[in-house]
């Protein structure tokens, strides 16, 4: 696996206390009591490879902008609306899609090839799990590297549909202001209003990042597949989520109900802290290397 291991990229990164001995102690015994262990992961493994996340104090989107990500409704309902996001997406993507796993994508990799891991449900949709070469895995809200047409279903590589964007638009430029966690950046209306969206190859269709959208739903199949993975295991931890989200919530709520125990590695609170069984403010990029 040839991953680059360079620092971490801390921008976006909220401040925190090197990990404790004692708390390292707690976890190392909660991953070495655990034959099945469920992994959860939110936007917080992924701060430390400079994608930025939607709500850390201070760090995250929200808190220095009052910019907020695409509601599904209106992509679907509205052309301008999908042309704003493919204009700073196509902006972005050649950063977004360079990122690169950082030491916790890389710990949980090497803990699925030793067997401790049983599944991985990861919330985020930047492919770095995928990257570290995680494969007992669900994305839980999909993947920005893929597109797929709404009408007839077609899919696409999102490195394909640059070069669709770039022969559609040849002396379009843009400059970006700022990046957001979805590989969307800051454009003006002015800048957008002439970028060119191509449609389906094959039946002229809209084209949709095979993600789903705030104001969408995971599919049923892929909910019940997850639950199942749940059943079969016996301990769960998530990794760098506020679990602000129901569709990732749901499964600490069905662990809880299953009497699991459950670790939680989140810089800032969370909706588990009342329930789980062990709670380590950290970053995960720090903590996870230190468990064996």
């Amino acid at each position: 696996h040839s991953v680059s291991r360079a620092s971490p990229n801390l921008t976006f990164v909220p401040a925190c206390l090197p990990p404790d001995p004692a708390e390292v102690e707690e976890l190392q015994r909660f991953v070495s009591n655990s034959k099945r262990l469920f992994v959860m992961t939110g936007a917080g493994i992924s701060t430390e490879s400079g994608i930025p996340d939607y709500r850390s104090e201070g760090v995250g989107l929200y808190a220095r902008t009052d910019r907020r990500p695409v509601q599904h409704a209106e992509f679907v309902r509205s052309a301008s609306a999908r042309q704003r996001y493919w204009a700073r997406n196509f902006v972005g993507w050649p950063q977004f899609s360079s990122h690169q796993p950082n030491k916790a994508h890389l710990v949980l990799r090497d803990w699925e090839e030793l067997g401790k891991l049983h599944w991985l449900v990861t919330q985020n949709v930047d492919a770095l799990h995928t990257k570290a070469g995680s494969q007992r895995m669900t994305e839980l809200h999909g993947c920005i590297h893929r597109v797929f047409c709404l009408a007839c279903g077609d899919r696409i590589l999102r490195s394909e549909l640059q070069e669709h964007f770039e022969a559609l638009n040849p002396t379009w430029k843009a400059e970006a202001f700022g990046v957001a966690p979805d590989g969307d950046v800051f454009l003006t209306d002015e800048q957008v209003r002439n970028f060119q969206v191509p449609a389906c190859r094959k039946c002229g269709g809209i084209l949709k990042p095979d993600v789903t959208f705030f104001g969408d739903t995971v599919s049923q199949e892929k909910v019940s597949f997850v639950h199942q993975r749940l059943a079969e295991s016996d301990s769960m931890l998530v990794a760098g989520s506020s679990m602000q989200v129901y569709s990732g919530y749901r499964f600490a709520l069905a662990a809880r109900e299953k009497k699991l125990p459950i670790a939680v590695l989140n810089i800032g609170p969370t909706r588990l802290d009342h329930f789980a069984s062990l709670k380590l403010n950290s970053r995960c990029g720090e903590l996870l290397p230190l468990i064996v």
